[in-house]
């Protein structure tokens, strides 16, 4: 069997896929998902991640998660770990609880990472489970639109900040491209060499991530990176917004520590970001 390809580098963006073993469902009840949504939880603070969205259904997760640092395995080996111990010792069970590896898309955060977090919080709908994305506890999306207590595994501050500066008009914007999202085509469909989903120059540059002799049935070793510059050199050396976008580019820094440096929130630094990268 192929063995799933790992590209793993600083600021890297997954959609993440899990399944149960044999399809069986890999929560007992809403006491376990409490539980997982817990340890996506510790595993985000250990693993320096942020996840943008989540949805438990019942025989499988979806996540979109972006590392800060190249460490994807490492944390999924301990989030699907620590839950099948759960899992097995709770249910009175042994075995496996998860069909194999996890799956990894690795995506263009410009082009897709909105499109993702629509397209995750609706597939209970899809799936005809409920209604509408709000009727479904166990999504990121009450979270992110305001409709519940913020839970400590998500991150929000970047798919609001694409909404508008005001929170009221952020999480109405948000609610609004959800519910437009309903009958859009499947984002898969555009999916290329079954790893990406992205642009061709997206493509490109994240196989050159890649050594050059490693096939893409292999799992690449860590890209190296240059030396860190302290924050402050970012700062004395370039106009802010410039500045704040080599940092987090650097791959040395998060977009929060980033921000902390320079004043800004999270979701400003990101717009740097986009705006540097963009053509």
């Amino acid at each position: 069997m192929v063995r799933p390809l790992r590209i793993e580098y600083a600021g890297a963006l997954y959609h993440i896929t899990a399944r149960g073993n044999a399809q069986q469902n890999i929560y007992g009840g809403d006491d376990d998902k409490r539980y997982f949504l817990d340890q996506l939880a510790d595993a985000c603070e250990r693993y320096r991640w942020y996840c943008h969205a989540y949805c438990l259904m019942t025989n499988h997760y979806h996540l979109l998660v972006e590392t800060q640092n190249p460490n994807l395995s490492k944390g999924m080996k301990y989030l699907n770990g620590i839950y099948t111990q759960y899992f097995n010792r709770t249910h009175k069970r042994v075995g496996h609880v998860f069909q194999g590896r996890f799956k990894a898309i690795m995506v263009e955060r410009d082009n897709y990472l909105l499109e993702l977090c629509r397209y995750i919080v609706l597939n209970p709908v899809r799936a005809h489970m409920v209604r509408a994305a709000k009727d479904w506890p166990w999504s990121s999306y009450r979270a992110t639109a305001g409709m519940s207590d913020p839970v400590r595994a998500l991150t929000t501050d970047w798919v609001l900040g694409n909404f508008g500066k005001q929170y009221k008009r952020a999480v109405e914007g948000y609610r609004a491209f959800v519910a437009d999202g309903k009958d859009q085509p499947s984002p898969w469909q555009r999916l290329k060499n079954q790893v990406f989903l992205g642009s061709d120059s997206f493509v490109e540059d994240t196989q050159c991530k890649m050594r050059d002799e490693q096939s893409q049935n292999d799992i690449p070793k860590l890209q190296r990176l240059a030396p860190p510059k302290p924050l402050a050199y970012y700062a004395e050396n370039y106009p802010e917004r410039e500045a704040m976008a080599l940092a987090y580019l650097s791959g040395h820094y998060t977009l929060s520590e980033v921000g902390a440096v320079f004043s800004k929130s999270y979701a400003t630094v990101s717009r740097a970001v986009r705006s540097y990268k963009r053509p």
